[in-house]
């Protein structure tokens, strides 16, 4: 069964996740060479996720008032 069009969350996909995928998780591990091919994929080791934090642009239209 499909969720109906009226239904689906929008901005599911912009928000970021606190939970990584097994696969995404061995990506981050591979890139700081903490895991190597080999090593067993149970039991990894914790990755950090980074908050993405937006910037508010109120300072830059009250400049441009100001001018």
């Amino acid at each position: 069964m499909t969720i109906d069009k009226s239904l689906r969350i929008r901005a599911a996909s912009v928000r970021s996740r606190n939970v990584l995928t097994r696969a995404e998780r061995i990506e981050k591990l591979k890139e700081s060479e903490r895991w190597e091919e080999g090593d067993p994929v149970l039991g990894l080791p914790k990755v950090l996720v980074p908050k993405v934090a937006l910037k508010k642009k109120k300072k830059a239209k009250k400049a441009e008032e100001e001018t």
